[in-house]
């Protein structure tokens, strides 16, 4: 998880959230991905699964449409050590719980990851 800067100029300046941006136009949205994690923690990966999607409708107040796309990006434990943190004021491998009931985590990334850690639920699984 990222650590957004204190700048009053963002969304939720000071809290916790996924790494990610704007999508740039004619790109897809895994591509942005992978150019956001390139630029913002020098990481490459090769792919991700797109787990969930989230429309918001700003048209009322005279913004477009947006959408935010969550994706699914596995990182093995020696390779977090090698991201260097070029966006943000932190950088931390946190646990579900942990995040979403000891900190400030923007409330669409709390969602998301409430979400991913309820799958089963969803699913009909049982634990």
């Amino acid at each position: 998880m990222q650590l957004r800067d204190a700048s009053p100029n963002i969304f939720y300046p000071n809290h916790w959230g996924c790494f990610g941006g704007a999508v740039d136009t004619g790109e897809r949205a895994l591509d942005a991905l992978k150019r956001e994690l390139r630029e913002e923690l020098e990481y490459k990966i090769d792919d991700a699964s797109e787990f969930t999607r989230f429309d918001f409708d700003f048209t009322r107040l005279g913004q477009p449409r947006v959408s935010r796309v969550y994706f699914e990006v596995r990182v093995p434990r020696g390779e977090f050590a090698c991201f260097v943190l070029h966006e943000g004021a932190d950088v931390q491998a946190l646990e579900g719980p942990d995040l979403l009931v000891g900190r400030q985590i923007t409330p669409y990334d709390a969602f998301a990851i409430w979400m991913h850690m309820s799958k089963r639920r969803f699913s009909g699984e049982k634990r």
